[in-house]
């Protein structure tokens, strides 16, 4: 499922959708120069500083400034920002290449006014003949590939991955007579009690997984209901104070002036205030918490419900080998799918062209890869995504979505070796639901066993905000010291919507295309590096933050503090800057 969910309202932040003590790799790192000996640090002065001042609780920053936090610097804007501006400015008398970063994401509108100018292209294919002249096994693949499958400009709705499982259960443990009958076909005719050990230990985790969704869809009946009353309520409310005040439009003081008996009024009253002083539109708040009904909807319709048929490529999703499915669509719905172009927006939205924002990296051509649905994506299209932008020249792959559940982790798995033999570094979410993957699982992943990786081509990242303080760490991250490897922006970022639209929303999505856009840059102006050496540059050039923080926690959770170095491998946050210094060092060491 696509990591991250919008904010749909005011205060109101939805959840997206074994133990070790030492986690290794098989594959062998280049010794290098630590971080310490390559760039200076200022501990004492800046830094510290800044932490001074992002804890004063009248620090302010603008509109326009939370929207470039990003790409802040940490000593100059006292915000944990990449520093990136330092990152260009050391780069400007260097010459980079092209690098091929694939998205595989949603649908990716590459119309985009900031993005149509960075696509790339497939220049071995004859646009729309219906031929596959490349003879990739794609036909028409012109930016990308749609394994989603569908007619234009249509959303792909799709249940979790819990659903599928409970579904492909429930017809074969549901019923009792078909039990008896497979104990009996299975036995052969004999008593054989490990026929019925197996079958009933299958109909204990079918009850114990049906369990869990049903309760899932039940709570997303009752918040859509909750929201439901709470916006007729409102746009009573509304029409109500549009005939007190004989005027459309109204400020937090025309609210107050007015005094409210009913216990109801009085609570709608107190919302309306938020929402004004916010800065926001009751309109926009209204919105929001039609967003809200709608996202609960979907969870209780379509995510939970085991009933719903989503899949619309007519091909089997368990069968590896059938891979003839799918088209060139790669935008997907403008309307309906937000995230891929919210992503690729971070990664690479055309620099300085005076319109937008601007993205991490430039000499990017964007690889669209559609295989993520609203619910949970299919493993298989997960490993042929991995394995098309990878056939197909990208040398930086960002995966923005994530989930608990896997029946085919091999076939990711295997996909991921892939890539590392061909260089391809894989940057994904770490996830949104403030929980340690080193005990929670969390697919895909670069380990069989949460302890020991088998690859070196992928880096798992967490979500920070702005905040300089015991609050650096976004409230919905996920951590591990051995499963997250560096902490980046994520909470209010900014970027690229559908139809040349920009706005900002948070997740663990929004920090895995920071650091593509890093490692972009760095394949861009240090190609020899490989992916292994890219990923190392990048954890161990990160800013060290040696302080306790709050542990990102749910809602109404007692609040505990941590070290910061204790949430992923590296105890760093990401840093572009060091990032460019750090790799040309590496490679003038070779």
């Amino acid at each position: 499922m696509k990591i991250t969910r919008l904010l749909f309202g005011i205060s109101l932040a939805i959840a997206i959708s074994s133990c070790g003590t030492t986690k290794t790799t098989t594959s062998t790192k280049a010794k290098t120069e630590t971080t310490k000996e390559i760039v200076k640090k200022s501990k004492e002065t800046s830094l510290v500083k800044a932490i001074s001042i992002s804890t004063d609780k009248k620090h302010h920053m603008s509109v326009e400034e939370i929207q470039k936090w990003p790409h802040m610097d940490i000593q100059k804007d006292s915000v944990p920002g990449m520093s990136l501006a330092r990152a260009y400015e050391y780069l400007k008398d260097k010459k980079g290449v092209t690098v091929i970063v694939g998205v595989i994401d949603s649908g990716i509108d590459i119309e985009h006014e900031d993005l149509k100018n960075v696509i790339w292209t497939n220049k071995d294919e004859i646009a729309n003949n219906g031929k596959d002249d490349d003879n990739n096994g794609y036909i028409d693949d012109i930016h990308g590939w749609n394994f989603l499958g569908g007619k234009k400009g249509a959303s792909a709705p799709e249940q979790l991955e819990i659903t599928r499982m409970v579904k492909k259960m429930h017809d074969i443990y549901a019923d009792e007579n078909k039990r008896n009958e497979m104990i009996r076909t299975e036995s052969k005719g004999k008593n054989d009690e490990r026929v019925k050990e197996k079958l009933n230990a299958g109909y204990k985790k079918y009850l114990d997984l049906k369990s869990k969704v049903d309760e899932e869809r039940k709570t997303a009946n009752d918040r859509k209901a909750h929201y439901v009353k709470m916006l007729a309520s409102m746009k009573a409310f509304d029409t109500k104070l549009k005939n007190l005040l004989s005027k459309e439009t109204y400020t937090k003081e025309d609210v107050e002036k007015i005094g409210f008996n009913d216990d109801e009024d009085a609570d709608t009253a107190k919302r309306f205030f938020k929402i004004l002083e916010s800065g926001s539109t009751i309109k926009e708040g209204m919105d929001g918490i039609q967003g809200a009904i709608d996202y609960f909807a979907s969870k209780a319709d379509t995510m939970y419900n085991i009933d719903f048929k989503g899949r619309v490529t007519g091909d089997n999703p368990d069968d590896i080998k059938d891979t003839k499915y799918g088209n060139n669509l790669v935008i997907g719905s403008k309307d309906g799918e937000i995230h891929g172009t919210h992503v690729s927006g971070i990664i690479c939205a055309e620099r300085n062209n005076g319109i937008g924002m601007n993205g991490v990296a430039h000499n990017v051509a964007l690889m669209s890869i559609r295989a993520v649905p609203d619910g949970d994506e299919y493993d298989k299209d997960v490993a042929l995504a991995i394995r098309y932008a990878v056939d197909n020249g990208a040398k930086v792959i960002n995966m923005s979505f994530g989930k608990s559940y896997s029946p085919h982790p091999r076939w990711v798995y295997d996909a991921i070796s892939y890539a590392e033999r061909h260089d391809v570094l894989l940057v994904h979410a770490a996830g949104n639901d403030h929980k340690s993957i080193d005990t929670e699982n969390n697919f895909p992943n670069d380990s069989y066993d949460k302890i020991k990786e088998f690859s070196d081509n992928v880096l798992t990242v967490g979500a920070m905000t702005r905040h300089y303080n015991a609050e650096i760490c976004s409230s919905f991250s996920n951590y591990g010291k051995l499963n997250v490897d560096i902490f980046a922006p994520g909470s209010e970022i900014y970027s690229t919507f559908p139809k040349d639209e920009y706005q900002s929303i948070q997740g663990t999505s929004m920090a895995s295309p920071q650091v593509a856009g890093v490692a972009a840059l760095i394949r861009s102006y240090f190609p020899s590096l490989s992916a292994s050496q890219v990923k190392q540059v990048i954890m161990e050039s990160g800013i060290e933050f040696n302080h306790d923080v709050k542990l990102p926690a749910g809602r109404g959770e007692k609040v505990k503090m941590v070290n910061f170095s204790t949430l992923s491998v590296s105890g760093k946050i990401l840093n572009a800057y060091n990032a460019m210094v750090m790799a040309e060092k590496m490679v003038n060491q070779k």
